[in-house]
C-alpha cells in the first residue's frame, strides 16, 4: 500500500535534512557532475563521463576551494568555449583531493606541455645525473707519434657538445704525442634511428634535424671535430666516412652532461631539439643501436601504466609535443604534475627547470602583476589552434596546487593564454 506526502510534511521532513548536513559541516551544491570534484563522486559511470546531467555533490566546506570553484566554473561559462575546446583539471596536493574539472578526460593535443611527460619519465626512469656521451674510440695502438689504425668519434645527440668539448676530444689526442693517424676518421651516426623529423611533424616546420652529431644544437659535430683535428696540427691519412665502431674499440675519453644540464634550457625555453634529445636518451638506454621512437614510448607508456593511466586515453608521438599525433588529457598531465610532487628528487629538478610567471622563459611576459607572478610555475605550449599550461601554484590557504589546462581550436593564441592566465589569477588570490 503506498502513501501520499502532504507538501507542508515533506517540506518539513527536507529542512530537517539540510540541518543535518549543515551541522555535519557538509554543504550540498548543485552542479555539473564533470565540472566540481569530479573525482569524489561515488560512482561517475551512474551520469557517464562528460556528462552534464545536474548532480548533488557533497563538498567539504573550505572557504578557499568554494571560491576557486565559484571562479572557475565562471571562466568555463564564457562565450570562448561555445566554437573552442577546454579541458581543465586542479588537483589541491596539500589535501590530496580534486578540485575542479572541465573536460579533463577530453583526449588533446598538448603542444608543448608534453615535454613534461618526456620531463618526469626521464627523472623518474633514468635520473638527474643520467649522462649523455659523446666518445672518441680507436681500434689501433699509438706507436710514437703516429696512431696505427682508425679514430671513431661516436655521436651522443648530446645538444650541449659545443666548442670547449671538441677541443678536449682533440687535446687527448695531443696529450698523447699523437701528430698522425693512419686510418680512417669514422663518425658513428647509430645511437637512434635515420629519422631526421619527428613522427608527425609537419613538412615545413622548421625545426633541427635530429642527427645524433650535434654540435652547439645543431647538425655539424663531424665538420667542426676534423677542423679541430686540422688545427690541431694532426694529419688524417685516410678518409672521413660514417661507420660504426667495432666491439675491439677501446675508448680514449668521452664529453658528458647530464640530464640536470639539460632540463632547464628544455623547459624553460621549451627548446623541441632539447626535448628530442631527452626522448631519445629513453630510448637508446638498453644499449641498443638504432634507438627509436617506439622504445622511448614504452618507458612512458610503463611509468603511465603504474599511475593507473589507461593506455587508451592518450598517444605519445615525440618528446617535445611537436607533432600533431600527441593526444593526452588533463588528467594525465595532473597525474604527472602529482607523481611529481610524490617524489622529491623529481620535484626538487622539475620545479627548478618550470618557466616562473612574470620571471623567465616562456612565462617572462605573462602574469607580470598579482597573485600568479611569482607564484606559478608552469609549462607553456603552443601550436596552430593548441594553447596549454601546466604546472603548480599556491592557493591563497598556502595549498599547493597542480593544474592542467589545454585550449584547443583557438584562431588567437592571446584569448586563450589570458583565459589560461585569468585561471591562474584564480587559483592563486
Amino acid at each position: 500500500m503506498s502513501r501520499i506526502l502532504s507538501l507542508p510534511l515533506f517540506l518539513l521532513l527536507l529542512a530537517t535534512t539540510v540541518q543535518t548536513a549543515t551541522a555535519n559541516n557538509l554543504h550540498y551544491t548543485t552542479e555539473p557532475a564533470d565540472t566540481v570534484a569530479p573525482d569524489s563522486l561515488p560512482n561517475n559511470s551512474v551520469l557517464g563521463k562528460g556528462s552534464n546531467v545536474s548532480a548533488i555533490v557533497p563538498v567539504l566546506q573550505d572557504s578557499a576551494k568554494a571560491v576557486i570553484v565559484s571562479r572557475l566554473n565562471a571562466l568555463t561559462g564564457e562565450e570562448l568555449f561555445k566554437h573552442s575546446q577546454l579541458g581543465l583539471y586542479v588537483y589541491d596536493l596539500t589535501a590530496d583531493t580534486p578540485v575542479f574539472g572541465c573536460g579533463q578526460d577530453q583526449q588533446l593535443r598538448p603542444a608543448s606541455c608534453e615535454k613534461i611527460v618526456t620531463a618526469v619519465t626521464a627523472l623518474s626512469k633514468l635520473g638527474p645525473d643520467y649522462r649523455y656521451r659523446t666518445q672518441l674510440l680507436t681500434d689501433g695502438k699509438p706507436a710514437d707519434s703516429l696512431l696505427n689504425g682508425n679514430l671513431y668519434l661516436r655521436g651522443g645527440f648530446d645538444p650541449l657538445i659545443g666548442n670547449s668539448d671538441v677541443k678536449l676530444l682533440v687535446g687527448t689526442l695531443k696529450e698523447q704525442g699523437i701528430t698522425h693517424i693512419s686510418g680512417d676518421l669514422v663518425f658513428d651516426r647509430t645511437f637512434k634511428d635515420t629519422a631526421s623529423k619527428g613522427w608527425g611533424w609537419c613538412w615545413d616546420d622548421d625545426d633541427t634535424p635530429l642527427t645524433p652529431m650535434l654540435y652547439n644544437a645543431r647538425p655539424g659535430l663531424e665538420k667542426y671535430f676534423s677542423e679541430a683535428l686540422k688545427n690541431a696540427g694532426i694529419v688524417l691519412q685516410g678518409r672521413q666516412c660514417y661507420g660504426t665502431v667495432p666491439r675491439r674499440a677501446e675508448l680514449l675519453t668521452e664529453r658528458m652532461h647530464t640530464v640536470r644540464q639539460v632540463l632547464p634550457h628544455m623547459m624553460k625555453q621549451s627548446d623541441n631539439l632539447f626535448a628530442e634529445t631527452l626522448f631519445y636518451q629513453l630510448a637508446a638506454s638498453d644499449g641498443r643501436h638504432y634507438a627509436g621512437r617506439q622504445r622511448a614510448v614504452h618507458h612512458i607508456e610503463d611509468l603511465l601504466s603504474s599511475l593507473d593511466i589507461d593506455a587508451g586515453t592518450y598517444q605519445i608521438a615525440d618528446g617535445s609535443g611537436l607533432s600533431l599525433y600527441n593526444y593526452l588529457t588533463p588528467r594525465l598531465l595532473v597525474a604527472l604534475l602529482r607523481h611529481a610532487h610524490a617524489n622529491a628528487g623529481i620535484y626538487r629538478e622539475l620545479l627548478q627547470a618550470l618557466p616562473v610567471a612574470g620571471r623567465d622563459g616562456t612565462l617572462r611576459r605573462r602574469m607580470t602583476s598579482g597573485s600568479a607572478h611569482g607564484n606559478v610555475r608552469a609549462k607553456t605550449g603552443t601550436l596552430e589552434g593548441v594553447i596549454t599550461l601546466a604546472g603548480y601554484c599556491t592557493a591563497v590557504n598556502g595549498h599547493l596546487l597542480c593544474f592542467a589546462i589545454m585550449n584547443q581550436g583557438i584562431l588567437k593564441g592571446s584569448v586563450a593564454r589570458r583565459f589560461q592566465d585569468r585561471v591562474c589569477q584564480a587559483l592563486t588570490e
